[in-house]
């Protein structure tokens, strides 16, 4: 095995030993040493977020006159491998450090001044010709970067992937929906019998809380589009030059596709965090709307003879190591975790948001890795529930007319017609004898048959506005 190589570098704190062959430096180094905590790091997509910020702070700084064109073109080079995931490796610092994240800007910094400075033909450590702190950092402050950092790349992936992922399986709830819409099946509150319904209905509610989550969504996104950058390390934009940050801001606009805006007071977008609370927040609420829809579904589903069996999940894999033939409702158990992470998730970015103290938010890295995770959880988990559950998602159209038959909540129609002490009367004696509704009302011969059947018809129950519905005729 090959031994390991070190270099010697300076920061403002003395020497230290640097791998010889990484590109990051001492400040790097001391964060490594200082957080052995989690192994967990940041996500593709926030580094992706860093190099895009320090590349177009560079061209930017080139414009104002603040840096040579040659530095300026090796530093976005850099910049742009960084973002373009070429140097994920050399990004070794644990989410567990500073609570302002200035290790990871730090870590950012020295990458791409170490790699220009290679690109450069110089020295690597030498921070000549390209300084992470003069050059790089130039105009910029942990305090900003980190926080527009965060915003920039739950923004993109919320409004690319995870958006996405909603729509589509908006989509096939809408068209299950239309596709279950002649089905009649019997309601259910309480979990008890209740009025008929269609099963399309049922449907078209997913499909419209599938909805009403995006759109809550949305409206969070909205907050996520102020960036902290211009702020630099209060919230005073000190030695930050007039004109930077909002130059800076319309090329991540252009580059992204969002319009990211410069924050219109950087001491709210540094104390505190209230954006990223709420998009975490909207994401919570999705999680529920999940819950919700995947419960209804493995349960509807449940089965296939000993349960309810009204809708017939797609067989994916085998259910059991020891029976036989079982199949489980495995996707959509996959999905409820999903929820349940998230849910988690957005506590802790919850009380991460609490940590904004006087001018400055000390748990953004924690908050940062919570709520990326819960994006791309959310983006594959529901891509995966509308790939492999909804999409072969079937209906037992015979089970639903058994059951709806056999429900005492038939009676209710008939309360209009004969009151509801003699229709609850009918339903005991349908349940004590064991016979439908129609049968014992037929017995009785409570109605005309021609006026029970129209009555007792389930389809026309699940409309309102109709003879049977609540109205008679006239």
């Amino acid at each position: 095995m090959k031994e390991q190589t070190f270099r010697i570098e300076t920061d403002s704190m003395g020497k230290v030993r640097v791998p010889a062959s990484a590109y990051y430096g001492a400040q790097t180094q001391r964060a490594v040493q200082n957080f052995p905590i989690s192994g967990l790091r940041f996500p593709r997509q926030l580094i992706r977020a860093l190099g895009l910020i320090k590349a177009a702070a560079a061209q930017v700084n080139l414009e104002l006159g603040f840096i040579s064109r040659e530095v300026a073109k090796a530093i976005n080079q850099a910049a742009r491998e960084v973002a373009e995931g070429k140097l994920d490796d050399q990004f070794p610092v644990d989410i567990f450090q500073t609570g302002s994240g200035t290790s990871s800007n730090m870590n950012a910094n020295e990458v791409i001044a170490n790699r220009a400075i290679e690109l450069l033909g110089g020295e690597i450590g030498s921070k000549s010709p390209v300084h992470p702190n003069d050059h790089v950092n130039r105009g910029q402050s942990s305090n900003d970067v980190i926080p527009t950092a965060i915003h920039l790349a739950v923004a993109e992936n919320i409004s690319g992937g995870l958006m996405e992922a909603l729509k589509a399986c908006e989509h096939e709830l809408l068209a299950k929906s239309k596709k279950f819409d002649p089905i009649v099946k019997i309601g259910r509150t309480h979990l008890q019998d209740a009025t008929p319904v269609r099963l399309g209905q049922e449907f078209g509610g997913y499909a419209r809380q599938m909805s009403l989550a995006r759109e809550r969504i949305e409206l969070a996104l909205a907050g996520l589009m102020e960036l902290a950058l211009g702020g630099t390390a209060t919230g005073t934009g000190l030695n930050a030059p007039s004109g930077f940050a909002s130059k800076v801001i319309a090329l991540l606009a252009e580059e992204t596709n969002l319009p990211l805006v410069e924050a219109r007071d950087h001491f709210a977008a540094q104390g505190g965090q209230d954006g990223l609370v709420a998009a975490s927040g909207s994401l919570r609420g999705l999680a529920v709307t999940l819950t919700k829809i995947g419960n209804d579904i493995r349960l509807l589903a449940s089965g296939p003879r000993c349960g309810l069996g009204e809708l017939e999940l797609p067989s994916v894999q085998p259910g059991s190591s020891i029976m036989p033939g079982k199949v489980n409702p495995v996707i959509i158990e996959s999905l409820l975790q999903v929820a349940v992470q998230v849910i988690a998730n957005d506590w802790a970015v919850a009380m991460g948001g609490q940590a904004g103290i006087l001018e400055l938010n000390v748990m953004l890295p924690v908050m940062a890795y919570n709520l990326l995770q819960s994006v791309e959880l959310l983006k594959t988990s529901i891509t995966n529930f509308t790939e492999r559950c909804l999409k072969g998602l079937g209906a037992n159209e015979k089970r639903c007319q058994e059951l709806v038959e056999q429900s005492l909540a038939l009676c209710t129609p008939l309360a209009v017609e004969v009151g509801y002490d003699k229709a609850a009367h009918l339903a005991h004696m349908a349940y004590k004898g064991g016979k439908t509704v129609r049968e014992v009302a037929l017995e009785l011969n409570i109605l005309p048959k021609e006026k029970l059947e129209e009555i007792l018809n389930a389809a026309e129950m699940t409309r309102p506005g109709i003879p049977g519905h609540g109205e008679k005729k006239h």
